[in-house]
Protein backbone atom coordinates (compact mmCIF):
# COMPACT_ATOMS: atom_id res chain seq x y z
CA UNK A 1 0.00 0.00 0.00
CA UNK A 2 1.39 3.54 -0.83
CA UNK A 3 2.30 5.92 1.57
CA UNK A 4 -0.34 8.77 1.37
CA UNK A 5 2.27 12.80 1.45
CA UNK A 6 1.65 16.12 1.40
CA UNK A 7 3.90 18.38 0.13
CA UNK A 8 4.59 21.63 1.93
CA UNK A 9 6.76 23.89 -0.01
CA UNK A 10 7.46 23.85 -3.05
CA UNK A 11 10.65 26.44 -3.40
CA UNK A 12 14.92 25.38 -3.63
CA UNK A 13 14.14 22.23 -1.71
CA UNK A 14 10.46 21.51 -1.78
CA UNK A 15 10.23 21.01 -5.71
CA UNK A 16 13.32 18.35 -5.86
CA UNK A 17 11.34 16.64 -2.88
CA UNK A 18 7.97 16.91 -4.99
CA UNK A 19 9.64 15.37 -8.11
CA UNK A 20 10.10 12.60 -6.24
CA UNK A 21 6.97 12.31 -4.38
CA UNK A 22 5.40 12.51 -8.02
CA UNK A 23 7.83 9.97 -9.53
CA UNK A 24 8.41 7.48 -6.48
CA UNK A 25 5.55 4.69 -6.63
CA UNK A 26 5.73 3.99 -2.98
CA UNK A 27 4.04 8.08 -2.49
CA UNK A 28 0.18 9.18 -3.11
CA UNK A 29 0.61 12.57 -3.41
CA UNK A 30 -3.05 14.12 -1.52
CA UNK A 31 -2.05 17.73 -1.85
CA UNK A 32 0.68 20.54 -2.44
CA UNK A 33 0.55 23.98 -0.38
CA UNK A 34 2.69 26.93 -1.60
CA UNK A 35 3.05 30.40 0.33
CA UNK A 36 2.14 32.29 -3.05
CA UNK A 37 -1.16 32.92 -4.36
CA UNK A 38 0.36 32.86 -8.14
CA UNK A 39 1.70 29.36 -7.62
CA UNK A 40 -1.64 28.48 -5.92
CA UNK A 41 -4.10 26.46 -8.07
CA UNK A 42 -1.44 25.58 -10.52
CA UNK A 43 -0.75 21.53 -11.24
CA UNK A 44 1.74 19.68 -8.72
CA UNK A 45 3.53 18.18 -12.03
CA UNK A 46 3.98 21.83 -13.29
CA UNK A 47 5.12 22.84 -10.20
CA UNK A 48 7.81 20.35 -9.99
CA UNK A 49 8.95 21.18 -13.64
CA UNK A 50 7.88 17.51 -14.94
CA UNK A 51 6.04 17.44 -18.30
CA UNK A 52 3.18 15.50 -16.42
CA UNK A 53 -0.14 15.61 -14.99
CA UNK A 54 -1.15 14.89 -11.10
CA UNK A 55 -4.23 15.90 -10.90
CA UNK A 56 -3.70 17.50 -7.43
CA UNK A 57 -3.95 21.38 -7.28
CA UNK A 58 -1.78 23.69 -4.97
CA UNK A 59 -3.46 25.27 -2.11
CA UNK A 60 -2.48 28.27 0.22
CA UNK A 61 -4.74 26.71 2.54
CA UNK A 62 -3.19 24.35 4.88
CA UNK A 63 -6.37 23.22 6.25
CA UNK A 64 -7.37 21.85 3.34
CA UNK A 65 -3.76 20.47 3.10
CA UNK A 66 -4.81 18.59 6.59
CA UNK A 67 -8.16 17.14 5.70
CA UNK A 68 -6.65 15.10 3.27
CA UNK A 69 -5.58 13.16 5.77
CA UNK A 70 -2.12 12.48 4.81
CA UNK A 71 0.23 9.94 6.51
CA UNK A 72 2.83 12.08 5.88
CA UNK A 73 3.82 15.84 4.92
CA UNK A 74 7.25 16.65 3.49
CA UNK A 75 7.82 20.29 5.02
CA UNK A 76 10.41 22.29 3.01
CA UNK A 77 8.77 25.60 3.50
CA UNK A 78 11.50 28.24 4.47
CA UNK A 79 11.58 28.64 7.88
CA UNK A 80 14.44 30.27 9.09
CA UNK A 81 12.78 33.97 8.80
CA UNK A 82 9.49 33.09 10.15
CA UNK A 83 10.32 30.70 12.83
CA UNK A 84 6.95 31.14 15.12
CA UNK A 85 5.07 30.49 11.71
CA UNK A 86 6.54 27.44 10.58
CA UNK A 87 6.99 26.13 14.64
CA UNK A 88 3.01 26.64 14.78
CA UNK A 89 2.66 24.81 11.21
CA UNK A 90 4.26 21.81 13.35
CA UNK A 91 1.69 21.78 16.18
CA UNK A 92 -1.02 22.32 14.08
CA UNK A 93 0.03 19.06 11.48
CA UNK A 94 1.23 16.64 14.27
CA UNK A 95 -1.76 17.38 16.30
CA UNK A 96 -4.14 16.58 13.65
CA UNK A 97 -2.05 12.56 13.48
CA UNK A 98 0.34 13.47 10.48
CA UNK A 99 3.49 12.36 10.47
CA UNK A 100 6.37 14.98 9.62
CA UNK A 101 9.72 14.91 7.26
CA UNK A 102 11.13 18.52 6.96
CA UNK A 103 14.28 20.05 6.15
CA UNK A 104 13.51 23.03 8.60
CA UNK A 105 13.92 24.80 11.53
CA UNK A 106 17.12 23.02 11.61
CA UNK A 107 17.56 23.98 15.43
CA UNK A 108 15.09 20.72 15.38
CA UNK A 109 17.25 17.96 14.10
CA UNK A 110 18.52 17.42 17.78
CA UNK A 111 16.66 20.39 20.43
CA UNK A 112 17.50 19.38 23.13
CA UNK A 113 19.44 21.75 25.54
CA UNK A 114 19.63 23.62 21.89
CA UNK A 115 16.28 25.72 22.33
CA UNK A 116 13.93 26.81 25.12
CA UNK A 117 11.49 24.78 26.97
CA UNK A 118 8.73 27.13 25.73
CA UNK A 119 9.62 26.19 21.60
CA UNK A 120 10.04 22.38 22.58
CA UNK A 121 7.17 21.84 24.65
CA UNK A 122 4.33 22.91 22.08
CA UNK A 123 5.81 20.15 19.62
CA UNK A 124 6.27 17.31 22.08
CA UNK A 125 2.91 17.63 23.41
CA UNK A 126 0.82 18.08 19.41
CA UNK A 127 3.16 14.49 18.38
CA UNK A 128 2.05 13.51 21.79
CA UNK A 129 -1.37 14.20 21.13
CA UNK A 130 -1.44 13.19 16.94
CA UNK A 131 0.35 9.82 17.85
CA UNK A 132 2.78 11.62 14.72
CA UNK A 133 6.34 11.97 14.56
CA UNK A 134 8.88 14.65 13.31
CA UNK A 135 12.00 14.33 11.93
CA UNK A 136 14.22 17.35 10.76
CA UNK A 137 17.65 16.79 8.32
CA UNK A 138 19.18 17.32 5.25
CA UNK A 139 22.78 17.62 3.74
CA UNK A 140 23.81 20.25 6.45
CA UNK A 141 21.88 20.30 9.13
CA UNK A 142 21.81 16.59 8.38
CA UNK A 143 23.83 13.81 7.17
CA UNK A 144 27.07 15.10 6.25
CA UNK A 145 27.30 16.20 9.97
CA UNK A 146 25.58 13.46 12.04
CA UNK A 147 25.00 10.27 10.13
CA UNK A 148 28.58 9.97 8.60
CA UNK A 149 30.72 11.47 11.09
CA UNK A 150 28.80 9.26 13.62
CA UNK A 151 29.74 6.22 11.36
CA UNK A 152 33.46 6.96 11.28
CA UNK A 153 32.97 7.36 14.96
CA UNK A 154 31.80 3.54 15.20
CA UNK A 155 35.49 2.64 13.67
CA UNK A 156 37.58 4.27 16.54
CA UNK A 157 38.92 3.14 19.61
CA UNK A 158 39.59 6.74 21.38
CA UNK A 159 38.29 10.04 20.27
CA UNK A 160 39.71 13.81 21.17
CA UNK A 161 37.70 15.99 18.51
CA UNK A 162 34.99 15.54 15.61
CA UNK A 163 35.23 18.84 13.06
CA UNK A 164 32.64 18.80 10.57
CA UNK A 165 32.93 21.00 7.53
CA UNK A 166 30.90 22.91 4.95
CA UNK A 167 33.68 24.30 2.43
CA UNK A 168 31.23 25.82 -0.22
CA UNK A 169 31.28 28.82 -2.85
CA UNK A 170 27.45 29.80 -2.54
CA UNK A 171 27.55 32.46 -5.68
CA UNK A 172 24.63 29.81 -7.47
CA UNK A 173 22.59 29.54 -4.64
CA UNK A 174 19.58 31.63 -5.72
CA UNK A 175 17.62 32.32 -2.60
CA UNK A 176 17.89 36.09 -1.78
CA UNK A 177 16.04 35.84 1.56
CA UNK A 178 18.37 33.29 2.42
CA UNK A 179 21.79 34.79 0.89
CA UNK A 180 21.16 38.54 1.77
CA UNK A 181 18.51 38.59 4.85
CA UNK A 182 19.52 35.65 6.52
CA UNK A 183 23.47 35.65 5.89
CA UNK A 184 23.98 39.30 5.43
CA UNK A 185 25.57 38.68 2.06
CA UNK A 186 25.71 41.93 0.13
CA UNK A 187 25.53 43.94 3.80
CA UNK A 188 27.32 46.41 4.88
CA UNK A 189 30.13 44.66 7.10
CA UNK A 190 29.21 46.17 10.44
CA UNK A 191 25.34 45.75 9.88
CA UNK A 192 24.57 42.22 11.36
CA UNK A 193 21.94 40.03 9.43
CA UNK A 194 19.72 37.60 11.50
CA UNK A 195 21.92 34.85 11.45
CA UNK A 196 25.20 36.18 13.20
CA UNK A 197 22.89 38.09 15.71
CA UNK A 198 24.10 36.75 19.31
CA UNK A 199 23.46 33.02 20.03
CA UNK A 200 21.36 32.26 16.63
CA UNK A 201 24.50 30.47 15.06
CA UNK A 202 24.34 27.82 18.35
CA UNK A 203 20.49 27.83 17.84
CA UNK A 204 20.98 26.88 14.15
CA UNK A 205 23.78 24.42 14.71
CA UNK A 206 23.74 24.13 18.37
CA UNK A 207 21.58 20.66 17.13
CA UNK A 208 24.46 19.13 14.97
CA UNK A 209 27.15 19.37 18.16
CA UNK A 210 24.73 18.33 20.89
CA UNK A 211 23.83 15.31 18.63
CA UNK A 212 27.36 14.67 17.78
CA UNK A 213 27.93 14.65 21.78
CA UNK A 214 24.99 12.67 22.29
CA UNK A 215 26.22 10.16 19.89
CA UNK A 216 29.51 10.06 21.67
CA UNK A 217 27.76 9.55 25.15
CA UNK A 218 29.31 12.89 26.79
CA UNK A 219 27.32 16.10 28.00
CA UNK A 220 28.95 19.13 26.96
CA UNK A 221 29.88 22.41 29.35
CA UNK A 222 29.26 24.83 26.48
CA UNK A 223 28.45 25.76 23.58
CA UNK A 224 29.89 28.65 21.78
CA UNK A 225 30.34 30.45 18.18
CA UNK A 226 32.75 32.19 16.22
CA UNK A 227 32.68 34.01 13.03
CA UNK A 228 34.67 36.72 10.73
CA UNK A 229 33.53 38.04 7.26
CA UNK A 230 35.50 39.55 4.55
CA UNK A 231 34.82 42.46 2.43
CA UNK A 232 34.14 42.35 -1.52
CA UNK A 233 37.34 43.67 -3.48
CA UNK A 234 34.76 44.86 -6.00
CA UNK A 235 31.49 44.77 -7.27
CA UNK A 236 30.44 41.26 -8.93
CA UNK A 237 27.16 39.85 -8.94
CA UNK A 238 25.68 36.31 -7.75
CA UNK A 239 22.40 34.37 -8.30
CA UNK A 240 20.67 36.19 -5.80
CA UNK A 241 22.11 39.66 -6.72
CA UNK A 242 24.32 42.43 -6.90
CA UNK A 243 27.87 42.59 -3.94
CA UNK A 244 29.09 45.82 -3.72
CA UNK A 245 32.86 46.34 -3.33
CA UNK A 246 33.45 46.50 0.59
CA UNK A 247 29.86 44.35 1.33
CA UNK A 248 30.25 41.10 2.89
CA UNK A 249 31.18 38.48 0.34
CA UNK A 250 32.93 35.46 2.63
CA UNK A 251 31.87 33.76 5.91
CA UNK A 252 33.61 31.74 8.32
CA UNK A 253 32.02 30.21 11.44
CA UNK A 254 32.69 27.52 14.27
CA UNK A 255 30.06 26.56 16.66
CA UNK A 256 32.12 24.39 19.16
CA UNK A 257 30.79 21.99 22.10
CA UNK A 258 33.05 22.24 25.17
CA UNK A 259 33.92 19.22 27.58
CA UNK A 260 36.34 19.67 30.75
CA UNK A 261 37.27 23.03 28.72
CA UNK A 262 38.82 21.26 25.59
CA UNK A 263 36.82 21.70 22.17
CA UNK A 264 35.45 17.68 21.37
CA UNK A 265 32.56 18.74 18.81
CA UNK A 266 32.64 21.56 16.05
CA UNK A 267 30.46 22.69 13.08
CA UNK A 268 32.65 24.90 10.84
CA UNK A 269 31.06 26.44 7.65
CA UNK A 270 33.87 28.12 5.09
CA UNK A 271 31.52 30.51 2.42
CA UNK A 272 32.62 31.81 -0.18
CA UNK A 273 30.89 33.55 -3.05
CA UNK A 274 34.08 33.86 -5.44
CA UNK A 275 36.75 30.94 -5.31
CA UNK A 276 39.51 33.67 -5.39
CA UNK A 277 38.57 35.18 -2.28
CA UNK A 278 39.73 34.01 1.41
CA UNK A 279 42.92 32.10 0.15
CA UNK A 280 44.52 31.01 3.18
CA UNK A 281 40.78 29.67 4.39
CA UNK A 282 40.31 26.02 4.14
CA UNK A 283 39.95 25.45 0.60
CA UNK A 284 37.55 22.63 -0.74
CA UNK A 285 38.26 19.14 -2.50
CA UNK A 286 36.55 19.97 -5.80
CA UNK A 287 35.65 23.56 -7.66
CA UNK A 288 32.76 24.95 -5.59
CA UNK A 289 32.53 22.86 -2.80
CA UNK A 290 32.63 20.34 -0.55
CA UNK A 291 32.31 18.37 2.99
CA UNK A 292 34.73 17.69 5.27
CA UNK A 293 35.18 15.81 8.20
CA UNK A 294 37.92 15.49 10.61
CA UNK A 295 38.45 13.15 13.47
CA UNK A 296 40.91 13.49 15.68
CA UNK A 297 41.86 10.09 17.63
CA UNK A 298 42.64 6.17 17.34
CA UNK A 299 42.54 6.15 14.20
CA UNK A 300 42.33 9.47 13.14
CA UNK A 301 40.42 10.24 9.79
CA UNK A 302 40.08 12.76 7.13
CA UNK A 303 37.37 12.46 4.65
CA UNK A 304 35.95 14.77 2.08
CA UNK A 305 32.40 14.43 0.68
CA UNK A 306 32.19 15.88 -3.08
CA UNK A 307 28.50 16.30 -4.35
CA UNK A 308 28.07 16.60 -7.77
CA UNK A 309 24.80 16.14 -10.33
CA UNK A 310 24.16 15.91 -14.18
CA UNK A 311 21.77 18.25 -13.81
CA UNK A 312 23.48 20.98 -12.48
CA UNK A 313 26.35 21.86 -9.81
CA UNK A 314 26.98 21.32 -6.42
CA UNK A 315 24.99 23.70 -5.03
CA UNK A 316 21.69 21.84 -7.24
CA UNK A 317 23.26 18.53 -5.61
CA UNK A 318 22.97 20.07 -2.46
CA UNK A 319 19.70 20.65 -2.64
CA UNK A 320 18.80 17.45 -4.20
CA UNK A 321 20.13 15.73 -1.31
CA UNK A 322 18.70 17.85 1.20
CA UNK A 323 14.84 16.51 -0.26
CA UNK A 324 15.69 13.10 -0.71
CA UNK A 325 17.14 12.46 2.85
CA UNK A 326 13.69 13.34 4.20
CA UNK A 327 11.31 11.93 1.63
CA UNK A 328 13.69 8.52 1.95
CA UNK A 329 12.70 8.35 5.69
CA UNK A 330 9.31 8.47 5.54
CA UNK A 331 8.63 5.08 5.50
CA UNK A 332 10.63 4.98 8.84
CA UNK A 333 9.57 7.91 10.14
CA UNK A 334 5.67 6.86 9.60
CA UNK A 335 6.99 3.58 11.60
CA UNK A 336 8.56 5.55 14.29
CA UNK A 337 7.55 6.13 17.69
CA UNK A 338 5.59 9.50 18.23
CA UNK A 339 7.88 12.27 18.98
CA UNK A 340 10.52 14.19 18.00
CA UNK A 341 13.10 11.36 16.68
CA UNK A 342 16.74 12.05 15.31
CA UNK A 343 19.30 10.09 13.04
CA UNK A 344 20.10 8.26 16.53
CA UNK A 345 16.81 6.92 16.59
CA UNK A 346 16.14 6.14 12.99
CA UNK A 347 17.00 2.74 11.64
CA UNK A 348 19.68 3.32 8.54
CA UNK A 349 17.58 4.54 6.09
CA UNK A 350 19.54 2.49 2.31
CA UNK A 351 18.17 3.99 -0.79
CA UNK A 352 16.28 0.60 -0.97
CA UNK A 353 14.03 0.98 -3.85
CA UNK A 354 15.71 3.98 -5.64
CA UNK A 355 18.12 2.09 -8.14
CA UNK A 356 17.42 3.23 -11.72
CA UNK A 357 19.29 3.32 -15.18
CA UNK A 358 18.94 6.49 -17.10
Amino acid sequence: MSIRVAAIGTGNVGRHALTQLIKDPQFELTGVWVSSEAKAGKDAGELAGLDVSTGVAATTDLDAILAAKPDCAVYTALADNRLPEALEDYRRILAAGINVVASSAVFLQYPWGVIPDELLKPIEEAAEKGSSTIFVNGIDPGFANDLLPLALAGTCQSIEQIRCMEIINYDTYDSAAVMFDVMGFGRPLDDLPMLLQPGVLSLAWGSVVRQLAAGLGIELDEVTETYVREPAPEDFDIASGHIEKGTAAALRFEVQGRKDGNVAVVLEHVTRLRDDMCPDWPQPAQEGGSYRLEITGEPSYALDLCLSSPNGDHNHAGLVATAARVVNAIPAVVAAAPGIRTTLDLPLITGRGLYSVR
